[in-house]
């Protein structure tokens, strides 16, 4: 038996080595195999996520969470000199005696801003290699910013009248309203509709570059339209921006 030990210990050591050689090329063929398999079932899922019926969830969960109507995307501003004017002529003795009229004006520069929310309802959508984005209504950012230390006031005082100064101040308080009803009207938003479409395509495409989707074979132009344009879908504009 002393004669048999030290073969029957080369046997099982040789064994082992001819195991672990075993597990060494499994493991060597079955590596590069899982790893392609890994990456083609990732690039799967990502390619997945930016399909039509997949992509408008794949935004709208990257799009910060805050409170409801408090994440905003400013989109455009511009600057207008606003003249507001009032007239008030009186009279007495059954309007036989004229006492004058009070003419007051108001000139003031305002800036009005533009804006689309970010929790309103977005609608994404994929044609050939374009991102077709159906962005919010466009809103007014109100109250319009009036730059009050460039206001200029003229009064013209009737013959006969003394309250040149409180018809001042009441043509003073219905700046605000008046502004606030300017910059919701819809030619007023025209004015800055078309910057606007360029600016929610570029925050688009921003969103693709950080996904790695804007590239020559995935994503090569978005184009935008507003809910409130009202525009059939099948006769969409052309693409508001395209890759260069």
């Amino acid at each position: 038996m002393k004669d048999l030990r030290w073969p029957l210990v080369a046997v099982f050591v040789a064994w082992l080595a001819f195991l672990a050689f075993h597990e060494t090329c499994q493991a060597v063929r079955d590596g590069p195999a899982s790893a392609v398999k890994g990456a083609a079932d990732a690039a799967g899922a990502i390619a997945e996520r930016f399909r039509t019926g997949r992509i408008t969830t794949t935004f709208t969960a990257a799009l910060p969470r805050l409170q409801p109507g408090g994440a905003t995307l400013e989109l455009a501003a511009y600057e207008a000199v606003e003249t507001f004017r009032r007239a008030d002529e009186r009279a007495v003795f059954f309007e036989l005696v004229p006492l004058g009229t009070n003419v007051t004006e108001i000139r003031v520069p305002v800036t009005y801003r533009y804006h689309v929310r970010l929790d309103d309802p977005w609608r994404l959508d994929v044609r050939d290699r374009v991102c077709l984005v159906r962005a919010p209504r466009l809103r007014p950012t109100l109250p319009p910013a009036i730059q009050t230390d460039r206001m200029e006031k003229r009064g013209e005082r009737g013959w006969l009248r003394f309250d040149l100064e409180r018809q001042m101040e009441d043509l003073e308080r219905s700046i605000t309203p008046t502004l606030v009803a300017r910059a919701g009207d819809p030619s007023s938003v025209d004015v800055v509709r078309e910057t606007c479409r360029r600016r929610v395509a570029e925050f688009v495409r921003d969103w693709l570059l950080r996904e790695d989707q804007w590239r020559e074979n995935r994503f090569t132009a978005v184009t935008v339209t507003f809910e409130d344009e009202g525009l059939d879908p099948a006769a969409l504009p052309a693409p508001t921006l395209r890759r260069e």
